[in-house]
């Protein structure tokens, strides 16, 4: 093997190990997400904020599009690096068949291999070789199982946090002004330890699924980030009375919404030093609220 041929190796072998990575990190590691992933969904995240209007409702469906297509695109050219110094000794060609030799020959094979198409006009001759087009046909119909299956996990978790959301705005809407006062204290406690639960699921969805946080909500009704002040103030009023069973019920609620806040600040850098400054970053981030006067988000 020439110095070439190690280097193309090298880096077929390092592209392939990064797209492993990724995807194992993202979909199986319980809190976590690859630096591809990762950095596709913040880059369509930065530019979607730029945008006005619906528009901007799209940009993580398509950031995770996006993230699906750099695997492909990792795997396929990974392993073309490693076809391309054994083109054209290490392949059986049919008749007719021109033998280019070259790196788009290469990703031609990759291609075919990874998408278990297998035509059969350019064929693996070697037995290394044979297995290693098998080991791409395993890992192509493992990345699509692996795209479906993150693309089912997400809508979920974002299904929770929108019905937490019109939840919040339901309660606002029929307790008006008078809020928890209008309800007997025992139904306000078993109110509010229901919204802690749904907090601490949200939570929960936002450590597992890091990329459920990118989705923008055009409608504020069932965007978090809009009524999440709402529990605060709910948490507040219930640590205010003189029922026990309502002001632990607020000190629940209070705890899940800290939880809240801590994630946002440690895993999507918002800033704020009491967890209601972050979620107030939160909200004004999502542009769901004006910046106050003399702050800045």
């Amino acid at each position: 093997m020439t110095f070439s041929d190690a280097v193309w190796t090298a880096a077929g072998a390092g592209l392939i190990l990064l797209m492993l990575a990724d995807v194992l990190y993202t979909l199986l590691y319980p809190h976590g997400s690859g630096p591809v992933c990762r950095a596709i969904m913040r880059g369509f995240w930065h530019v979607s904020r730029t945008v006005r209007g619906r528009s901007s409702a799209f940009a993580a469906p398509a950031a995770m599009a996006a993230v699906i297509a750099a695997w492909a695109a990792l795997a396929v050219v990974g392993w073309a690096f490693l076809y391309l110094p054994h083109l054209q000794d290490g392949f059986v060609y049919a008749d007719g068949v021109p033998q280019e030799g070259n790196f788009t020959e290469a990703l031609y094979v990759s291609m075919v291999a990874l998408s278990t198409v297998g035509f059969g006009e350019i064929v693996a001759g070697d037995a290394g070789l044979r297995l290693l087009t098998a080991s791409q046909a395993i890992t192509g119909f493992g990345l699509l199982t692996a795209a479906v299956s993150w693309i089912l996990q997400a809508y979920p978790a974002l299904g929770r946090r929108r019905a937490l959301a019109h939840e919040l705005n339901l309660l606002r809407e029929a307790s008006g002004p008078e809020g928890l006062t209008l309800l007997d204290p025992h139904h306000a406690a078993s109110l509010l330890e229901s919204l802690a639960r749904q907090v601490s699921l949200v939570s929960i969805d936002l450590l597992s699924f890091y990329e459920s946080y990118y989705f923008h909500e055009v409608q504020e009704r069932g965007s978090l980030p809009d009524t999440v002040s709402y529990a605060q103030q709910l948490a507040d009023d219930a640590q205010r009375s003189g029922d026990p069973e309502l002001r632990f019920a607020g000190r629940m609620l209070t705890s899940a919404l800290d939880d809240l806040a801590q994630i946002l600040r440690s895993r999507f850098g918002h800033s704020g030093a009491t967890s209601s400054a972050v979620l107030d970053h939160y909200a004004v981030h999502h542009r769901h609220r004006r910046v106050r006067a003399g702050r800045t988000p």
